[in-house]
């Protein structure tokens, strides 16, 4: 994995997308269940919904990874 993408993964659980967080995405709520991954051509996390369906992969949003790799102010 390229350092820019580990970066931007870290940056992503500081954020609260780490493991055993609860999240929104997409309209729904979610349990985290992996760290951020690089996943296809972005980056993606391993969820549960909370009404304790299977787990599956969901990519995160462009918004979120704007959130991540832009700069500090």
């Amino acid at each position: 994995m390229a350092q820019l993408t580990i970066d931007i993964c870290e940056k992503l659980k500081k954020l609260g997308y780490a493991r055993s967080n609860h999240v929104r995405l997409y309209g729904e709520q979610f349990q985290l269940i992996s760290d951020p991954f690089l996943h296809e051509a972005g980056i993606a996390v391993e969820v549960v919904e909370l009404d304790g369906k299977a787990p599956r992969t969901v990519k995160l949003p462009l918004p979120v990874l704007r959130m991540a790799t832009a700069k500090s102010a």
